[in-house]
């Protein structure tokens, strides 16, 4: 790394993404996800908890976000060709996925001028529930991994939700898992991601996001990699 970051910092962890060409931040987000989770192990490691093994999962994730990535694509160009006309969206995640609603969000308005906001899942009844109607689409990160409880338990309580607001009448995409009925159910449109680790999930999970903000600012004619108004590093407060 050659940033005045890495040179001023302590300890510099570099992601191997390569130079990030666009203005709003993919590849490198994805992948400092990877490099976190990865950093995580090791500090589990050090304080003598379980080993997830992530030496052996991550790459089988980068393998398999290679092989979906054209399937994601597709899905994801027909997803927003049907939205395109939506002015606003809601992002929305529990747990750790809500910071990944977050970026949701951020790369739809960064991308293509639309509102949009990323809310806690639990917290779209306490108010932002306001917004939602027939032209609010939700887009619903509605992973599990079955292999854990409390990721079960947070996958139950999102479709309870995600039904809640199908009777609202609000347009839904689910990122859900693959071969999910009850999601692909109850939602209109659904990306699936592959099977995989909860604390993984959330890796696999942005990349669609990031797709589908690609393609609404294709859908209306502007320059994906230079938005208006925005640079790429801030130097004057």
């Amino acid at each position: 790394a050659t940033s005045s970051m890495a040179r001023e910092a302590d300890v510099a962890l570099t992601t191997q993404a390569g130079v990030e060409k666009a203005i709003p931040a993919t590849k490198s987000f994805t992948t400092q996800l990877l490099l976190l989770a990865v950093l995580a192990e090791q500090a589990a490691a050090q304080r003598g908890l379980p080993a997830v093994g992530l030496e052996k999962v991550v790459p089988q994730i980068i393998t398999q976000m290679r092989a979906w990535l054209p399937r994601w694509q597709q899905v994801v160009a027909v997803a927003a060709g049907r939205l395109q006309a939506a002015e606003t969206f809601l992002f929305l995640g529990r747990g750790v996925h809500y910071a990944i609603a977050r970026e949701g969000a951020l790369k739809l308005k960064e991308s293509s001028y639309i509102h949009a906001e990323g809310y806690p899942s639990g917290e779209l009844k306490h108010g932002p529930n306001a917004l939602v109607g027939t032209k609010t689409p939700l887009v619903m990160l509605a992973t599990v991994d079955h292999n854990d409880a409390e990721s079960v338990l947070r996958y139950e309580k999102v479709m309870q939700l995600m039904q809640d607001m199908r009777a609202q009448g609000a347009p839904i995409l689910a990122i859900a898992n693959e071969g999910d009925v009850q999601a692909a159910a109850l939602a209109d449109a659904i990306v699936e991601v592959p099977v995989a680790p909860e604390h993984l999930l959330p890796i696999l999970e942005v990349v669609p996001l990031q797709l589908f903000a690609y393609f609404m600012a294709i859908g209306r004619g502007i320059d994906v990699d230079k938005p208006r108004n925005l640079v790429k590093s801030v130097v004057v407060e």
